[in-house]
């Protein structure tokens, strides 16, 4: 217990601007021995995925803070929720008292991972809606890669920037298991954050075939390297189900302004394309396999065979939807463009 204050009173230390009611002692365990049990809200999520696309979106390989990304973003929100508007969206979300945690990917540095830009919108669509800038958490791994991409208080209209190793945060001593994956989690998503919006990458990747929207939550774990055995399956599935996820993620836009089909997770600049895209659902493997399939639609225009034919099938997602988690299932998923 003593070590618990000590830490929660490095947090405020170095983050007094914060509610002090942000960081929490108490979260939801789960032993090794209970089986998985996940709420309705993981269960039962409408499958329809938004894909809102806008040539104005991208500038040579720099995304312009224009209207439109707010426009198309509001317009998804609304399409993927069968809301009227963004903001009565938003409001069916999250509660006043949710602290939001925005998980972004930042991993790969300058030209592949999550805009800002986007980000900045998605902040201010919700205060539009009414929440408050205090409680929305931008957050990655480490300080060093958000700053890489422009990730700072104004560059988000606002809201707080917080990476695992910021001071006072960490990774729990505890391992948390869930299926055949046991790692520490990221404070932020144990202790600060209640609920999750996830904003993930369009692109390929060496081991698990695809990185979008559940991949994006390795960069919660202390131990990611020990879960890319066999195209990533069913680590990725495993991690995702964990109720410390499960039950907090509300939405993902996954960031497809720029997209890329070969040779990742690391930028190359010969194998992407200027998509200019949002996708976004409710429903995390939907997001994930709407996305397989416009990477593998590029690399069939490449001439390239598909992830299947080169050994890295990303199975992780047929996996999470036997999980429960969606619909990977795209004869079932509702997909609806905007533009």
């Amino acid at each position: 217990m003593e070590k618990a204050k000590h830490t929660r009173r490095r947090f405020l230390k170095y983050f007094p601007a914060l509610p002090a009611g942000l960081w929490t002692l108490s979260r939801a365990r789960r032993s090794a021995a209970e089986p998985l049990s996940l709420t309705s809200a993981a269960t039962s999520r409408p499958s329809t995925v938004a894909v809102a696309t806008s040539s104005e979106l991208v500038k040579g390989n720099a995304t312009e803070p224009t209207p439109e990304i707010a426009r198309i973003l509001n317009e998804a929100i609304a399409a993927v929720t069968g809301k009227a508007d963004a903001r009565s969206a938003w409001k069916g979300l999250f509660s006043p008292a949710d602290v939001i945690g925005i998980k972004v990917n930042c991993l790969a540095g300058p030209g592949l991972s999550s805009h800002p830009e986007v980000v900045a919108a998605i902040v201010e669509s919700l205060a539009d809606a009414g929440f408050t800038k205090e409680r929305i958490i931008v957050w990655d791994r480490t300080e060093r890669e958000l700053a890489s991409v422009g990730f700072t208080e104004q560059s988000v209209n606002g809201a707080r920037i917080l990476a695992t190793d910021s001071p006072g945060i960490g990774y729990e001593n505890d391992i948390e298991f869930s299926g055949e994956v046991g790692s520490c989690f990221s404070r932020i998503l144990t202790r600060v954050c209640t609920a999750l919006i996830n904003v993930p990458v369009l692109k390929d990747h060496d081991l698990a075939g695809v990185s979008l929207g559940m991949k994006n939550f390795y960069g919660a774990i202390h131990n990611p390297n020990k879960y890319h055995d066999n195209n990533c399956d069913p680590y990725v599935a495993d991690v995702c189900a964990h109720p410390l996820i499960a039950r907090k993620l509300r939405l993902v836009v996954c960031d497809a302004l720029i997209g890329q089909y070969h040779g990742g997770p690391a930028p190359r600049p010969q194998w992407s394309w200027q998509a200019g895209s949002l996708i976004v659902s409710r429903d995390p493997v939907a997001v994930d396999r709407i996305g397989l399939a416009i990477i593998e639609e590029k690399r069939k225009e490449a001439g390239m065979q598909s992830l299947k034919d080169v050994g890295r099938e990303p199975k992780y997602i047929q996996t999470a939807a036997q999980r429960g988690l969606g619909t990977a299932d795209i004869g079932k998923i509702s997909k609806v463009s905007i533009s």
